[in-house]
């Protein structure tokens, strides 16, 4: 032992953490698992579907219209997701405001978006028994990441505590179809993100599929807060600067 004192960059190691630090990981922690069993309530009639069903795949007409309760519950989770970086822990009454605001709006994307996944997959399998699927497959597979990319833009958008984008001085929000062209835009821009986006929302998928409460209640918020803020960092043109 030399008895002599740490050097500056040891004692920095060993220096115990800010208090706000804590208070940072706490929230954070409190707001994932707040996050999640909201889901599971605001999910629950698909949570008991896919409890029920043995081969969800096999009923995928009756699951893709039962998947529409996730629609503001997605807008309400991604609502909490941007009040906790305002630092607001208020998690049950944000997730409820962000749901019953952006209800109507969220089901209006979530049902076309669902539509034209459909298609697609349709299309997809029938071209799959045909000579034209290498050449086809890339096409099917680049639109619906697409539309997905899209659909999360725009409920991202409606999830804005502004509301997204406003039209002058009254404030009002803009009508989705003026955001789709340019959440379109912005997707294809950083197609890369949207792909790996694309990803962690199927194994969000998946991971319900296995294990429908488990996956609920432990995993989704993590990977949901990814897919977020990953698609704010897209639609930063289109946010606010105080909230980009």
């Amino acid at each position: 032992m030399s008895g002599q004192p740490p050097a500056p960059g040891v004692r920095s190691l060993l220096r115990p953490a800010r208090q706000a630090t804590y208070e940072k990981v706490f929230a954070a922690a409190y707001t994932g698992l707040a996050v999640n069993a909201l889901l599971a309530v605001a999910c629950a009639p698909l949570l008991a579907a896919l409890a029920l069903v043995r081969d969800p795949l096999g009923s995928w007409p009756f699951f893709a219209v039962l998947s529409l309760v996730c629609a503001p519950a997605l807008a309400g989770a991604f609502r909490c997701f941007a009040a906790l970086g305002s630092g607001s822990t208020s998690v049950v009454r944000t997730f409820w405001n962000g749901y019953r605001r952006g209800a109507g709006r969220a089901l209006a994307v979530w049902a076309a978006g669902a539509a034209a996944v459909s298609v697609l997959v349709l299309d997809a399998t029938v071209v799959a028994r045909t000579a034209w699927r290498p050449a086809l497959m890339p096409f099917f597979a680049t639109a619906v990441v697409l539309v997905v990319a899209t659909v999360v833009a725009l409920i991202t958008l409606i999830a804005e505590p502004s509301e997204g984008p406003s039209e002058g001085p009254s404030e009002k929000p803009v009508r989705l179809r003026a955001l789709v062209r340019p959440c379109l835009y912005l997707v294809v821009r950083r197609w890369y993100l949207a792909a790996a986006n694309t990803v962690v929302l199927g194994l969000a998928v998946t991971v319900v599929l296995a294990r429908p409460v488990p996956g609920l209640l432990l995993a989704c918020a993590p990977l949901l807060y990814a897919v977020w803020a990953t698609t704010r960092f897209v639609l930063a043109p289109m946010l606010p600067r105080e909230a980009a």
